[in-house]
């Protein structure tokens, strides 16, 4: 699934959140998931996709990004409970 994305990760409802963006969303949850790479995700433990928007350029993914995260936590989570009320993890439904 190369495309790209805009995507939240917690570690759980209403617990860290982490926005980031990507070519590859499965291949990316996968390792936020797995812990394969070091950093926040791992730190915090935010395994849980509960949010994503897939767009037809990076440069619209990087600009709605940028967007998400000068936005507030509550806006944040409005957002996810909107598309994923009972902040089900939705790495499931990529493939």
């Amino acid at each position: 699934m190369r495309q790209p994305a805009v995507y939240i990760m917690a570690s759980g409802r209403n617990g860290t959140l982490y926005t980031g963006v990507t070519a590859n969303l499965a291949r990316r949850v996968h390792e936020h998931r797995e812990g394969l790479l070091p950093g926040f995700t791992t730190r915090y433990g935010c395994k849980l996709l509960v949010w994503y928007e897939m767009h037809a350029t990076m440069l619209h993914a990087i600009t709605r990004e940028k967007q998400i995260k000068a936005g507030s936590r509550d806006a944040k989570r409005a957002m996810i409970e909107a598309f994923n009320p009972n902040w089900r993890d939705l790495y499931g439904d990529l493939a």
